[in-house]
């Protein structure tokens, strides 16, 4: 099984090659999107639309996969899966999603992305906690990373869920009990599946799967170990299920 991972507002990919090695019967894909990690002088894209577009033209989704997606990256991965079905292509085994509510409960928020630069850096460590101390000590670095994270924000600012019928993979979604997305927001994801639904709550917040990575990948590993011997339904029929607002 293969396991795209798509990151969180202002991450990277490196984050997620890093389990590998805790998932050996995995292979598992970072997504680096424009303006992050090694791609961090490409221009970032500001809207989903333009960001889903650039996934489906640049990754060959081919094999049994399934989706990783953190925070923003969980309505990438959602929204990811929804353009494959739309397209006709071969669409993810399940989609594992992250600290994130369902599209529909969506709310921007203030636009933060015009934020200048010291007001934005207040905010999102308000929001995330501290940047490192290595972007603070060099300003062209800064500058690339906040204009990531602006990009990333302004998707956040102008997102809406379009009505849609639900996906026919299994839905999984994990997140932190003292995370500002709380259980009943990431339970509202339940919705968006004709498939089974699976909620996992770990102790931590935002990103509870560093504070608990063990037991995290644990969790991830048998899932996908489910899925890839059948335990996990891979799909399932549509059937008569309503229309998601």
């Amino acid at each position: 099984m293969r396991l795209y991972c798509v990151p969180h507002s202002g991450g990277s990919a490196g984050e997620y090659l890093r389990w590998a090695d805790q998932l050996p019967d995995v292979e598992v894909w970072g997504l680096q999107l424009p303006g992050r990690g090694n791609r961090i002088g490409d221009t970032p894209l500001t809207t989903m639309s333009s960001l889903v577009q650039a996934i489906l033209a640049e990754v060959d989704f081919g094999g049994p996969y399934a989706f990783f997606g953190h925070s923003l990256g969980a309505l990438v991965a959602y929204e990811t899966a929804l353009a494959l079905r739309h397209g006709g292509l071969v669409g993810p085994e399940a989609l594992l999603l992250s600290a994130y509510g369902a599209p529909h409960l969506h709310r921007p928020g203030p636009p933060m992305h015009e934020l200048d630069g010291p007001s934005l850096l207040r905010a999102v460590e308000n929001e995330f906690g501290p940047l490192p101390d290595e972007l603070r000590e060099d300003p062209e670095l800064f500058e690339l990373v906040l204009t990531g994270l602006r990009a990333d924000l302004a998707i956040v600012a102008t997102y809406q869920s379009a009505p849609a019928e639900p996906l026919s993979c299994p839905v999984v979604v994990l997140g932190g009990r003292d995370d500002q997305d709380t259980e009943p927001d990431l339970a509202a994801w339940s919705r968006y599946t004709t498939c089974r639904f699976d909620l996992r709550m770990f102790s931590g917040d935002h990103f509870y799967f560093r504070e608990n990575l063990n037991d995290v990948l644990n969790f991830v590993a048998r899932t996908l170990a489910e899925l890839s011997h059948g335990a996990l339904p891979r799909s399932c029929a549509h059937g008569p299920a309503p229309t998601i607002p």
